[in-house]
């Protein structure tokens, strides 16, 4: 008995670390694609170069805002896989669900990046927060799906952590909804509001990766 039990728990760890390993390519493809939307600011102009990176800030501080929202999504879920015991199909459905939120993140980038200083950019500040907040509830659903489904977590893992985490969690939309609203009347603000929320949370990651326990994600 015990021998089929260890076959068992070995193909569930397979199949998880695959999943993992998937996740861990498109969360690199996202960060990668960002990239694209950075330019050289010469190109079509008489401005110096120096003048041009300084005109580009915009682009600049969108693109540091993501990648870096996306990195904790990373670090997130490297930590949520330290507590998965197996996957089943509504699960895989879930992650898909955020890996797809994710991957919007580098067209909304450019979205702010290229209108945040002109007359609609709290359309595109609505896009990018609308966007942060879908990442959000997805790592939302996949948490609660986790945690209502016995068998997906191990049963390492204490209720205590399991409250702790839920409460943080929560955290996510909330902010990103009042960056949401922050954009129906100023594009700047919805970011720094954007800009706030990822230190905030990107320090708690970091903090996370040291105690060795799940923290919110962006």
């Amino acid at each position: 008995m015990s021998v089929v039990n260890d076959s068992i728990q070995r193909a569930e760890a397979r199949e998880s670390g695959r999943m993992e390993a998937f996740s861990d390519g498109v969360f690199a493809f996202a960060m990668t694609l960002l990239v694209l939307g950075l330019r050289d600011p010469t190109m079509g102009s008489t401005d110096s170069l120096l003048k041009g990176l300084f005109g580009e800030w915009p682009a600049f501080l969108a693109f540091g805002i993501s990648f870096t929202t996306i990195l904790v999504n990373w670090m997130n879920h490297h930590n949520l896989f330290t507590y998965v015991r197996r996957i089943d199909g509504p699960f895989m459905l879930l992650n898909g669900l955020l890996l797809l939120a994710t991957t919007l993140i580098p067209f909304t980038t450019s979205l702010v990046a290229d209108h945040i200083l002109v007359a609609d950019s709290g359309a595109a500040a609505e896009v990018y927060s609308g966007t942060f907040l879908f990442v959000a509830l997805a790592w939302n659903l996949l948490w609660q799906y986790a945690i209502r489904h016995p068998g997906i977590l191990a049963s390492s893992v204490s209720d205590a952590e399991i409250r702790t985490t839920t409460r943080q969690f929560l955290f996510g939309p909330m902010l990103y909804v009042v960056a949401f609203i922050a954009a129906f009347f100023s594009g700047i603000a919805s970011l720094a509001i954007n800009l706030v929320v990822l230190a905030m949370f990107a320090f708690f990651a970091a903090i996370t990766r040291i105690e060795g326990r799940s923290v919110e994600s962006v």
